[in-house]
């Protein structure tokens, strides 16, 4: 009897999309919540949205500093001043990320996606009227929401369109490659035209990416959780290695060609070596997640490996030592930061099947916070001694204290 009876919930779970030992092991929320996500999505339009929205929303993240002395003479100001035009823009990125996913898993991320893409082009639209600092602040602002919802929605679209961690890696790597090129592209499209240049190739390329979302077909919402991200403590240990990897990278690049200069080095060869620390991840990123994809028992180890690296390449930094160490220091750096980046998401995915995109955005949204707040922390590095070579310790530091965690990422 205890036999048929199986049998019959079996049957009935084929017949309504509902397992039963879902309900046995997660409950009956979780059940529930399993019982709308698509079986099988090969929706390879989600996909190419959601790489072109990463892609094409970061590019506003550099296009403003790629320009830094063109718009400072535009405007009027200092560089200190056009400075805080990429601080506004971080704020709100920060200030998105969690609404966004929260938005996304309710009511699908194709319409958060082209939300965040209507937010970024009208702000770089905004910053278009007039050279004015409080007009620029305030477009940067708008910009900031659509690039942070933006990276949220758009590495959803990837999941939503059946994407693993192969393409949730190609995802990262799209989001390097934007800012990426628009420090290879802005400044002598700028040379050539105006100080526009940098927001009608935001207005473009944001617009671009709204019509491609818009082809997205058969996405279908998690829905609504019972049960918020901010108070769940298994995702917080993901966080603090998204900022040991990402956060980490992301504020070392952001004085690496400082330091250098310093040092004694040309300013084309710092900037040259300083790119590696950002467009390494173009490669690492999808690697990372082909290596997770091929060897899943050893995700935990790819990570500490990474955080190692990351210590390895700020100490080779902070030694200032000759050039080429400093160099292999940049390159160890970059190309570790970008290990990570699928294992970390697809864990905060499946540790909240019923609120993936918000899993992301808190993930995610740690590393900004760091960013926003630890880059002037290792500024402030260049009025001790050394030149800013305590700050790259402090780097070092902090990727290897992020260790620990390691240990509480998912084993598989």
């Amino acid at each position: 009897m205890v036999a048929l009876a199986g049998a019959r919930r079996r049957r009935a779970g084929l017949l309504t999309g509902r397992h039963p030992l879902l309900e046995d092991e997660a409950g009956a929320d979780a059940a529930s919540t399993a019982s709308r996500q698509p079986v099988e999505a090969p929706y390879a339009r989600s996909v190419v949205a959601g790489i072109a929205v990463g892609c094409f929303l970061t590019w506003n993240v550099s296009n403003v500093g790629a320009v830094a002395d063109p718009l400072a003479d535009a405007y009027g100001t200092s560089l200190a001043v056009i400075g805080l035009l990429t601080t506004a823009l971080f704020l709100s990125h920060l200030a998105s990320q969690l609404p966004a996913g929260i938005w996304s898993d309710r009511f699908g991320p194709h319409r958060v996606g082209l939300a965040a893409c209507l937010a970024a082009a009208a702000g770089n639209a905004v910053l278009l009227v007039d050279a004015s600092i409080g007009v620029a602040t305030a477009g940067r602002l708008v910009v900031g929401l659509g690039s942070g919802a933006g990276f949220v929605a758009g590495l959803d679209l990837v999941r939503s369109g059946g994407g693993g961690a192969v393409l949730q890696g190609l995802y990262g790597g799209a989001t390097m490659a934007g800012g990426g090129l628009a420090l290879l592209i802005v400044p002598p499209l700028t040379e050539a035209t105006s100080w526009r240049s940098p927001y009608t190739t935001g207005l473009a390329l944001a617009l671009a990416a709204a019509i491609l979302v818009l082809g997205v077909r058969g996405v279908r919402p998690v829905g609504r959780t019972r049960r918020g991200v901010l108070g769940d403590a298994a995702l917080l240990p993901l966080g603090a290695l998204q900022v040991a990897t990402f956060g980490l990278a992301v504020i070392a690049g952001n004085w690496i060609v400082p330091l250098l200069e310093r040092d004694g080095a040309a300013t084309a060869v710092a900037g040259a070596l300083g790119s590696f620390v950002l467009l390494a991840g173009i490669v690492t990123r999808p690697l990372g997640g082909a290596l997770a994809n091929r060897w899943p028992g050893r995700r935990r180890g790819l990570v500490g490996g990474s955080l190692l690296a990351i210590a390895a390449g700020a100490l080779m930094l902070a030694t200032g030592g000759p050039l080429w160490l400093s160099a292999l220091g940049s390159l160890a750096l970059g190309l570790a930061a970008g290990l990570p980046f699928a294992i970390l998401f697809e864990a905060a995915q499946r540790l909240r099947p019923d609120a993936p995109a918000a899993a992301i955005a808190l993930v995610n949204g740690c590393a900004v916070l760091a960013i926003v707040i630890g880059t002037p922390l290792v500024g402030l590095g260049f009025d001790l001694p050394g030149d800013g070579l305590a700050g790259f310790a402090a780097i070092a530091l902090l990727a290897l204290g992020a260790l620990p965690f390691v240990r509480r990422l998912p084993s598989t």
